[in-house]
């Protein structure tokens, strides 16, 4: 299996494509508006960001969520063979639209990589490996080839496959609530061992001392989650941006091959049992909340 550390961010060999290329709009996640290609105003001219220590207090919580899984480096060093927008304007626009590709595709290389390593021999091995190695035939384009890309269709092709892996990792089948609202939900203490829960809306749920072992994350929304004791070691195809945009604490367990993020700096939380009248396994397709489903981010 390929060393997953090229799939994590270096920002000191990137030329800060995050903080040039993307769109950002005026939120809760960014204190600005600042149109696509137009330099951060807190960007300073060594690439390094003028707020990084106080993002989240200046307003800017969704650069301190932000991960390219590796992608920035790749494009400055790799595809563009060290150029930077900076150096050279002509290859700005390109080398900006190549960002956006390559990011989903390594996104995609760092699912693919862990269900490798949860389904061991077999067929369905030999599928996962197959498309990873397209995946990586693509990581190695030229910007005329990534700019005929099409991310959404390579993520059509892997979530099925993903979602097969899911599958016959969770034989103990959880609840499921693939999808589902579960918007500032009253989880604490739950049992969600196996749980199905790719792509639900979890924004300010409560998932105190919560059990998520061996639970599908996949896309899950975790903004504003409360993971304080929760038990995600285990947990599917959880991300760094997912477990940064979260709080937790010193008793929260993560994935071994994540990191606890800085601001998960207190200390651990009092145990948290469920409230009198919790059933502790959350039912087969319930939905706890009654909160508003809220606009999926792109």
């Amino acid at each position: 299996m390929p060393e997953r550390s090229r799939l994590r961010a270096d920002c000191a060999r990137c030329a800060a494509l995050c903080c040039v290329a993307p769109t950002f709009a005026a939120s809760a996640d960014f204190a600005i508006d600042k149109p696509a290609g137009r330099p951060c105003p807190n960007l300073l001219a060594d690439f390094r960001c003028g707020v990084h220590d106080g993002l989240r207090e200046r307003g800017f919580p969704g650069c301190a969520v932000f991960d390219c899984f590796g992608a920035g480096q790749h494009v400055t060093q790799v595809t563009f063979g060290g150029r930077s927008w900076r150096d050279d304007p002509a290859v700005a626009g390109e080398m900006f639209r190549v960002f956006g590709v390559q990011r989903q595709l390594h996104e995609l290389l760092w699912y693919l990589d862990e269900a490798l390593d949860l389904v061991g021999d077999g067929a369905l091995a030999d599928e996962l490996r197959a498309v990873r190695a397209e995946t990586e035939r693509l990581v190695a384009a030229s910007p005329a080839e990534l700019a005929e890309v099409d991310p959404a269709a390579r993520r059509r092709q892997v979530g099925p496959l993903l979602a097969r892996v899911s599958a016959a990792v969770r034989s103990a089948g959880g609840p499921d609530h693939t999808g589902a609202d579960l918007v500032g939900a009253r989880l604490r203490g739950a049992d969600l061992r196996d749980a199905g829960l790719r792509g639900a809306y979890l924004l300010g749920a409560d998932l105190r001392g919560a059990d998520l072992r061996g639970a599908d994350l996949l896309g899950a929304d975790l903004r504003a989650a409360d993971l304080r004791g929760t038990r995600l070691a285990g947990a599917l195809f959880l991300t760094q941006p997912q477990l940064a945009a979260a709080r937790g604490d010193a008793a929260t367990t993560i994935p071994a091959a994540l990191t606890r993020p800085e601001h998960w700096t207190g200390p651990a939380s009092p145990a948290t049992p469920a409230p009198p009248g919790t059933r502790r396994r959350s039912s087969r397709g319930g939905n706890p909340s009654r909160g508003r489903r809220p606009r999926r981010r792109s």
